[in-house]
This record gives C-alpha cells, sequence and structure tokens, in this order.
C-alpha cells in the first residue's frame, strides 16, 4: 500500500482489497472493496480517522510509518463496526499517548467488540469540535445512517467530509477520486440498497444537513474519494424519497418450470402494458442486484412454487431481506403454482409487515398453468397497471 494526499497534509492511508468478494458473509462484492482511513495533520495535532478491516492491518500501520508518523494525538471513530475499527487495538498499541475520539454509545460497542480500555477514549457530543491547531474537526452525531452509534466527522477548514458508510460504496480501485461517475452512481446505488435503504427515512434528514455544509469533498470509509459531492447528493435525495417507477421487479423460483411459465407470461404482460419488467432467478442471481432493483420499484410480485406447505425456501429467504431492507415499493403480489396444497401466499405476506405495501390479489395455480391461469395473470397486468396510474407514475 501507498499513502496519498487528499489536500495538503490531508492523507488517504487506508487499504485495497482486490480479492474479497463477500462481505457479512451475505453481500457479495464482485469489485473488491476498500477500508478507508484518512490522517489529517494540524499544525498542532495529529488525528486518524478510522481505521481498517484486521486482515489489513498492516497496509494501515504501512502506511503510516512510511509517511513518518511518530506520533497520532487522536483517533476519531465514526463506527464502532469492525471493518473500520478492527484494527484499532494495534493501533492504539504503536500509539499508546492517543485518544479514541468518538461518541458515548460507539464508545461502548468498541469495548465491548474489541474490549477498549475506557481511560482511552474522549467522548464527544453532537456538533463538538476539536482542534488540531490550524485546522479543526467538528462532529455531528448521525443515528441509523447504518448503526445506532454512527457519526460524521467535518474537516472545517478543508471542508471535507468523512461520513464513514453513508455516501460510499464497495470497490477497490488504483484511483483515488472518482473519475466515472456513471459507474459511481451504480455503485453507490447498489451499496446504498444493500446497506443504507432500511435506515432511509433517518438518513432523508441527513442528506440535507450535509448540503448545508457545501462539502468541497466526500471521503467515506469505502470506494474512491468524491470531488462532486453533489452528484452523490442530488442521488441518495432521489432514492431516499418517496417517488417510485413504473417498474415491478419479479424474484422468482421454478422447480418444474410451471411457476417460470407463469413469470415468463406476466413479464410479456407487463410490457405490453408499458411497464418496465426485471424479473430475477433466485437461483442465479446476486442478491445486490436483486436489492439494487428494489430502490425504485413500485411493485414486487414474488412467484414461488409450493415445497410441501410453503413457499420455496429459496424464496423465503429473498423475501426475508427484502422485508428486511424495506423498499419505498408500494403494492406486492404473489403467483405461483402447488402441488396438493400448502399456504404460500399467507407466508409471504405474513413476511412483508416491515414493508408498507397495497396487496394485489395473488394468482396461485394447481399444477401446470393453463388458460385460464393466464387470463388471470393479464388480470393481474392490468391491476397493477391500473395501481401505477392512481399514483402517476404510468
Amino acid at each position: 500500500m501507498i499513502s496519498r494526499e487528499l489536500v495538503s497534509g490531508v492523507y488517504w492511508v487506508g487499504a485495497l482489497d482486490f480479492d474479497r468478494r463477500i462481505f457479512d458473509e451475505l453481500i457479495p462484492l464482485p469489485e473488491g472493496t476498500s477500508y478507508n482511513a484518512y490522517l489529517v495533520r494540524g499544525s498542532q495535532k495529529t488525528a486518524l480517522i478510522d481505521t481498517v478491516d484486521p486482515a489489513k492491518e498492516y497496509d494501515l500501520l504501512s502506511n503510516l510509518v512510511k509517511l513518518g508518523i511518530e506520533c497520532i494525538d487522536y483517533i476519531v471513530i465514526n463506527h464502532a463496526e469492525q471493518d473500520h475499527s478492527g484494527t484499532l487495538p494495534m493501533i492504539l498499541e504503536f500509539y499508546p499517548d492517543a485518544r479514541v475520539v468518538t461518541n458515548a454509545k460507539c464508545r461502548d460497542l468498541l469495548v465491548a467488540l474489541l474490549h477498549i480500555p475506557q481511560e482511552r477514549f474522549m467522548v464527544i457530543a453532537d456538533g463538538e469540535t476539536l482542534s488540531l491547531g490550524d485546522r479543526t474537526l467538528q462532529f455531528f452525531i448521525t443515528p441509523w445512517t447504518h448503526w445506532p452509534e454512527t457519526q460524521i466527522t467535518w474537516l472545517v477548514e478543508d471542508r471535507i467530509l468523512f461520513p464513514c458508510d453513508l455516501f460510499g460504496f464497495h470497490a477497490a480501485t488504483s484511483e483515488l477520486f472518482i473519475t466515472d461517475e456513471a459507474w459511481a452512481y451504480r455503485s453507490a446505488k447498489r451499496y446504498y440498497a444493500e446497506i443504507m435503504m432500511p435506515f432511509r427515512g433517518s438518513i432523508k434528514g441527513y442528506v440535507e444537513k450535509v448540503r448545508g455544509l457545501s462539502p468541497a469533498m466526500i471521503a467515506p470509509s469505502h470506494g474512491p474519494v468524491n470531488k462532486n459531492p453533489q452528484f452523490i447528493l442530488d442521488a441518495y435525495a432521489d432514492w431516499v424519497s418517496d417517488t417510485v417507477k413504473n417498474e415491478v421487479v419479479i424474484p422468482y423460483v421454478s422447480m418444474h418450470g410451471s411457476t417460470a411459465k407463469m413469470v415468463e407470461h406476466l413479464t410479456g404482460a407487463l410490457i405490453t402494458r408499458g411497464i418496465v419488467v426485471k424479473p430475477f432467478n433466485l437461483t442465479r442471481t446476486d442478491i445486490g442486484d436483486l436489492a439494487f432493483a428494489l430502490v425504485d420499484a413500485a411493485t414486487v410480485v414474488i412467484a414461488t412454487p409450493t415445497v410441501l406447505f410453503g413457499p420455496h425456501p429459496t424464496v423465503v429467504s429473498a423475501t426475508y431481506l427484502a422485508n428486511a431492507l424495506r423498499p419505498k415499493t408500494k403494492f406486492a403480489s404473489v403467483i405461483g403454482s402447488f402441488g396438493w396444497g400448502g399456504k404460500s401466499v399467507e407466508t409471504i405476506t405474513k413476511m412483508l409487515d416491515h414493508v408498507k405495501v397495497e396487496l394485489i390479489p395473488p394468482v396461485m395455480v394447481l399444477g401446470e398453468p393453463d388458460e385460464a391461469t393466464m387470463q388471470a395473470l393479464d388480470r393481474l397486468a392490468d391491476e397493477i397497471l391500473k395501481k401505477h396510474k392512481e399514483i402517476n407514475i404510468v
């Protein structure tokens, strides 16, 4: 690794992880990720903002050594999750006079997760400042922009925002700054869908708070630094809004082809009615792509065969994930086939308790779909079109 300079005296000292392919044993990482840590040198004090994942601890330490950093006065931890805080114990050993600067909730989590002694902490309050001499750090506590203890750090004089997970995305790239905004938009939207979407309500207010700061740069904890903050702030404002698009997402599994035939017919019926359709075969789908599609979709139609007495387990998993992500979807329905019976519809609808959707009557068929089934799917497409017109997105 090698440190890189954002502006004079402010350095990226983190780590790139080109080979990592899954996060939290759940989230695919097709482009790897980075763990961004930043060093800020003031005329009197030096601060390190966040650390890196323990797997890359020597990259961080090497960058600090190569920069000739003999003293760190403050280590700011914006978020206690280990991909940002996990190297903290080692850094405290190498810099024994450093104080850990964070809020009270984050302190408590760091004590529990990493067994950091209480006396190493400097607890800050919302809006509080910390002088480094000719530079000033200001802290804003932003709960539920991921975890309940999350905060952001503002470098006042340089107008650089360090928001930890907020506004970033998983990607390992040799470029320090974003140079391709189309790529960055898609990567950031995928990250929002996978990580931030459950906290949409909380994030809304903080987007405007950040706009009020008028940052020159946003330096997140994952992905390259953004020198055009308006780009990502506008994107987030759209994603966290209540506005949906004329789109239907259809996650499905088909064991013997019956459900697949229903999905194919419904897809065509919706396309004929001018609706964008995004079917996802869950046996092949990257869950990040599914989450991405859920950000804007007005309607979700879950398609499943019946296994024993309920929906296919893979559909159950996807439904659980969609419920946990809490997209702004307005409508939902269920289609599929069964053999001798079952309660797939009841099971799935009960699992959507965290998503505020209107349920459109399902289409479930015994065995192979016939002409009557296809007509029922046409009526479902008509009903979806009607609902979309009612909310003025067609």
